[in-house]
């Protein structure tokens, strides 16, 4: 077959993701996947968004386009409040994406199929008012998901009632392993909105897929799949931490902030073997004060070596005083590449929020965790983490939310210094292992993926 056949005949599909830097990611290595299969990709996202980026993108042969969020020229910053965000992105994204398919679908290249983010649950309609099949991307763990879809249903009694929850395919859960938007009803409403509503019509979507790996959560996957077309094609990570099939595939390939790639490693190249202890609370964490006293206190009173990330807008919460007595055991950034850091033989544990994509990272890359969840999917994430993959301890918070500097000390030295440590890195090694094996030829997750495109294009030639 000759090459301008070949391309005739791929697939194109189009990769909405919500506009915030944990969502691109996940979906961004998913398009890069399935270009390794055969299909041509389009990745879209906000005008604010790219506008952003500016330089900070590489994406070799996925192309680009836009849709509105009515805030063109600052995105979310630029609203009065995030409800008034979403309440303007709700009613221009799908206008603007409906101009975008329209455009598309009279072009020589149309659309065969829009992969969205669940969130965006507006795509559906829009797609469908087109006649393209769609599929639905869920960001979060399937763990979370049938959480988030009992409370979607009305199958959780909310307020929560009961102190012990009981769900298909998951472990026994206590009331406060859920969702804070859940077990604090009332007090998010926001996030209950979002993450309730990104169900909307999923079960008429032609794919559901989630950013896992089947061996990671069998149970709850074979429940959603009776309920959805849904398919695991995770962990969502750069190949070269992985299979290492896709040779250039480094790093997630765009930015919206500027990593200090190479003082982070180059201080690491400098310290010993699992010496380090790497902080970070993800793109979008607010830490108090006080906590942010309490880890720099803990990591000080450690001893250890450390790598914190520390956004700008938060430094103004640390002291000069322990700015100046960490100089020789500290190195703080503004942000740094995560994976490139984990991944790195000096680092012997990671500090984090339990955000999906940073658990999924330490998981790719067999690095112990200290739990310290905040909110959201984080908090029944940590449950995961500690008691049913058993890759990390918890930081415990006292009767004023904070965890304290012992709490810390503590949880680096029984990961860095026991034998529990030692256990904690061995279960993580295993994971590691099986989700590589996932991703890799004929493993779970790349079954999925080629079954998809082979759907895809069989649809198209025939």
């Amino acid at each position: 077959m000759d090459k301008q056949k070949r391309e005739n005949q791929a697939p194109h599909i189009l990769v909405l993701p919500y506009p915030q830097q944990g969502h691109i990611n996940p979906m961004l290595q998913f398009a890069k996947r399935l270009i390794q299969n055969g299909a041509k990709v389009t990745l879209v996202n906000t005008i604010s968004i790219w506008n952003k980026i500016n330089n900070n993108i590489d994406l070799n042969s996925i192309e680009i386009e836009s849709i509105s969020d009515g805030y063109d020229n600052g995105g979310p910053s630029s609203a009065e409040s995030m409800d008034a965000y979403k309440d303007k992105f709700w009613k221009v994204g799908p206008k603007t994406l409906s101009q975008l398919l329209d455009k598309l679908q009279s072009s020589n290249k149309p659309v065969d199929c829009v992969v969205y983010d669940a969130f965006l649950h507006w795509t559906f309609d829009v797609s469908k008012s087109f006649g393209i099949p769609v599929a639905v991307f869920l960001t979060q763990a399937c763990s979370v998901n049938t959480i988030n879809f009992h409370a979607f249903k009305g199958w959780l009694d909310l307020p929560l009632l009961e102190t012990e929850i009981v769900l298909p395919g998951l472990p026994k859960l206590d009331a406060s392993d859920l969702p804070p938007f859940l077990n604090q009803y009332g007090t998010y409403p926001r996030s209950f909105d979002i993450l309730t509503n990104q169900f909307l019509n999923i079960d008429q979507a032609d794919w559901v897929f989630v950013n896992t790996f089947y061996e990671l959560e069998p149970k709850v996957v074979d429940w959603l799949a009776k309920k959805w077309r849904l398919k695991t094609i995770g962990p969502c990570v750069p190949s070269m931490f992985l299979d290492k099939r896709l040779q250039n595939d480094k790093d997630y390939g765009i930015s919206i902030f500027g990593p200090n790639s190479e003082t982070c490693i180059k201080w690491l190249d400098n310290k010993p073997k699992n010496s380090v202890v790497y902080v970070s609370f993800g793109s979008l964490s607010d830490l108090s004060v006080d906590q942010t006293k309490e880890i720099a206190y803990g990591l000080r009173d450690s001893g250890v070596y450390f790598i914190w990330v520390i956004r700008d807008s938060e430094k103004h919460k640390i002291s000069i005083e322990f700015m100046e007595s960490s100089f020789e055991k500290g190195l703080i950034v503004n942000w740094c590449p995560q994976l490139q850091v984990l991944q790195h033989e000096a680092v012997g544990c990671f500090v984090t929020h339990c955000g999906w994509n940073s658990t999924m990272e330490a998981l790719s890359v067999g690095v112990s965790v200290i739990a310290m969840p905040l909110w959201t999917d984080q908090i029944t994430n940590a449950k995961f983490i500690v008691d049913v993959w058993k890759i990390g301890v918890k930081a415990v918070k006292d009767e004023k939310e904070v965890v304290r500097r012992e709490t810390i000390k503590d949880c680096i030295k029984i990961i860095m210094e026991t034998e529990k440590g030692n256990e904690i890195k061995k279960n993580v090694i295993k994971w590691k292992n099986l989700a590589e094996k996932s991703v890799d030829e004929g493993g779970s997750s790349d079954k999925n993926i080629v079954e998809f495109v082979n759907e895809l294009t069989l649809s198209k030639t025939t």
